[in-house]
């Protein structure tokens, strides 16, 4: 009798490697999900993998070649460089918006990753598609705005 498809017959063994890189995927996903909130830390990304925050950073930089700061930052003025392009907003919003605290933080990491300052991004790729989106249409879509009600409670 041969066993049905689906079955532990065929099913691929589970390695401690591979748990491993599950565990490492789940906190990724965690990022690209929560990148634009401020209070996203090391400590809860480190969480869902299920890993002390050293460990997850050595384990985290051995697969993925950077470390999860360097990942979350990234990301976050990759997100920035699409709203400078896009949005009718000012480098301060964008800024808040992508999940940066600092403007000065945001500004030099912008400019480590791009060779420009935000400003210096707006202007030189402003103008080359559409029309920029208002501001509050894009924050709208950013999640709204802090301080007003959404889904029966109050943003921050």
């Amino acid at each position: 009798m041969e066993p049905s498809p689906g079955s532990s017959a065929d099913a691929t063994p589970v390695t401690p490697h591979l748990v491993h890189l599950r565990r490492l995927r789940l906190a990724k996903d965690a990022m690209d999900r929560d990148w634009s909130d401020p209070d996203l830390d090391l400590d809860t990304v480190a969480a869902h993998a299920g890993y002390s925050r050293f460990h997850f950073v050595r384990a985290f930089k051995a697969v993925y070649g950077e470390t999860p700061g360097q990942y979350l930052s990234r990301r976050r003025i990759e997100r920035a460089e699409e709203m400078l392009r896009t949005a009718n907003l000012s480098v301060t919003e964008i800024c808040m918006l992508v999940g940066f605290s600092s403007l000065g933080t945001f500004s030099t990491r912008f400019k480590q990753q791009t060779g420009l300052t935000p400003r210096e991004y707006r202007a030189k790729n402003v103008g080359r598609g559409a029309a920029l989106i208002p501001g509050c249409y894009a924050l709208l879509y950013a999640g709204g705005f802090p301080g007003r009600e959404r889904h029966g409670k109050t943003e921050t």
